[in-house]
């Protein structure tokens, strides 16, 4: 391995943003590093639904296979966009500290229509979370699917005259476009792990694991760990509409997760905490809630679209 260490990132700004973060930790560490960028199925493909291209592993295959030929020592990736189960020989290394993890409103014509019921507004988001959630809360409104990287939905819910589209306020925080937020979406329970950059390597770079552990934030490996706990006994794919958030209060880890039927009019809930040192599980055990609330039609709903 080169003593030059080669950061594997899609292309666009924010993923840009994001190796270019890692880089900088690492490069505080006194660890010279290089960009790769490397498109996706994702990336080139923008107008196939994502859930009908396998959810939003389409965004990291890429990476894996670059990782697995040798053609970077590690990938950045929004830890959101990695599938919980991961038969490859490549690890998380390091989770680093997560930015706010809501969802938002871009809304270029205002909110008012928010209050006005006889409005059928048109939502654009291409997550099935997203979707159940807002049709729960605004069964009257319609949805419409948006693909691309975050400039260019900006522009789509500009030129298509919708009322509104749903981003991750992360992302847009990150390479500075939050002034398009109209309304943060406190409701709305984020996507596992929302917010959290995770850096992947192959299983048998013991030496590099040390070096990219040192980036860790832990309190967000714990609280995204959990979450993903959540998805993974689930057996729910990243196109599920399953939301999980975990978060800690006076050495409490409390966690919120809620799993809706495709067209929203369906929503189990669950809460509940630990002692942050015997977390670990807690995501298990909240599925298991959420399965025996009767979520397990959700699943089975998700099984059939596929």
């Amino acid at each position: 391995m080169s003593s030059t260490l080669r950061i594997g990132t899609r292309d666009s700004k924010l993923a840009t943003w994001q190796a270019e973060h890692v880089s900088g930790k690492l490069r505080g560490l006194g660890i010279d590093t290089e960009l790769v960028f490397v498109k996706s199925e994702g990336d080139l493909d923008l107008n196939t639904p994502l859930t009908e291209m396998g959810g939003k592993g389409v965004f990291t295959k890429a990476l894996d296979d670059a990782l697995l030929n040798d053609e970077i020592d590690l990938a950045v990736h929004s830890f959101k966009d990695l599938p919980t189960e991961n038969p490859l020989p490549l690890k998380v290394a390091a989770v680093l500290e997560r930015e706010d993890p809501r969802d938002s409103l871009v809304a270029p014509r205002g909110t008012g229509f928010l209050d006005d019921a006889s409005v059928k507004a048109v939502i654009a988001t291409s997550s099935n979370r997203r979707r159940a959630q807002w049709l729960h809360r605004y069964p009257g409104h319609e949805i419409t699917n948006i693909r691309g990287n975050v400039q260019t939905r900006l522009r789509k819910v500009d030129e298509n005259g919708w009322e509104g589209a749903i981003f991750a306020a992360a992302g847009l925080k990150r390479i500075n476009l939050d002034h398009h937020i109209a309304e943060y979406l406190d409701w709305m329970v984020p996507a596992p792990a929302q917010g959290a950059v995770a850096v992947m390597i192959r299983e048998k770079d013991i030496e590099l694991e040390k070096k990219i552990s040192q980036i860790e934030h832990a309190e967000s490996a714990l609280c995204t760990g959990i979450e993903r706990e959540l998805l993974n006994k689930m057996e729910a794919g990243c196109s599920a509409p399953v939301g999980a958030f975990a978060w800690i209060e006076k050495g409490v880890l409390i966690l919120h997760a809620v799993a809706l039927t495709l067209d929203g009019s369906l929503q189990y809930d669950v809460e509940l905490t630990a002692p942050v040192d015997k977390a670990q599980g807690l995501g298990i055990k909240a599925a298991q809630t959420l399965l025996d609330k009767g979520a397990d039609s959700v699943i089975d709903e998700i099984s059939r679209e596929s």
